[in-house]
């Protein structure tokens, strides 16, 4: 296995790896160019070469941040404010009509307890986010969390379990506060 088909199956990989330093260098390159460039249609297009946007039509406003782009997959009308970080070494796959506050971030990768091991391997799991998904600013999602359709993350939660659908969560480590009725 490569270590990129290592990164991905969830596996022990080496992060200094030729191939993934060569990924994480046209990710740097993208997202500088997207954080620079203040026409929207020029930007819309940087972000349709670095994610996969089902509608072609994402808006990422600036000063984001991504291991590789290629990792997330986003749905049809979906919005990123600005100063968010998406750190793809796994999937992050969200659902349509996707809304992230400023300073949203979706960390996939996880490291080592032990020092040692700490020192030449990570892991990665993915983060998959429903349909209608609200996140509100500064919010951080841990690797492995499912977001359920609908679903609302207060500002600042850090969610560290999967979130069902149809609910408000809020807090370090956000728990359910509200559930809601879909329309």
């Amino acid at each position: 296995m490569t270590e990129r088909e290592k990164m991905l199956a969830g596996l022990p990989y080496d992060p200094g790896d030729q191939d993934l330093r060569d990924g994480r260098a046209r990710a740097v390159g993208l997202t500088v160019a997207i954080n620079a460039e203040p026409d929207r249609e020029r930007r819309g297009a940087l972000v349709n070469e670095l994610v996969n946007a089902a509608d072609g039509k994402a808006v990422i406003m600036p000063g984001f941040f991504c291991d590789y782009g290629v990792n997330i997959h986003l749905g049809a009308r979906a919005f990123a404010n600005a100063n968010c970080v998406f750190l793809d070494c796994a999937e992050i796959r969200i659902g349509d009509n996707f809304q992230a506050g400023p300073g949203v971030q979706l960390l996939t990768p996880e490291h080592p307890l032990d020092a040692v091991a700490r020192r030449g391997e990570e892991t990665a799991r993915p983060i998959v986010i429903g349909d209608d998904v609200w996140i509100g600013g500064g919010a951080i999602i841990l690797a492995g969390v499912t977001v359920g359709d609908r679903s609302v993350i207060g500002a600042g939660s850090v969610v560290t379990r999967d979130v069902p659908s149809d609910v408000v969560v809020v807090g370090n480590p956000a728990k359910i506060v509200r559930r809601l009725t879909p329309a």
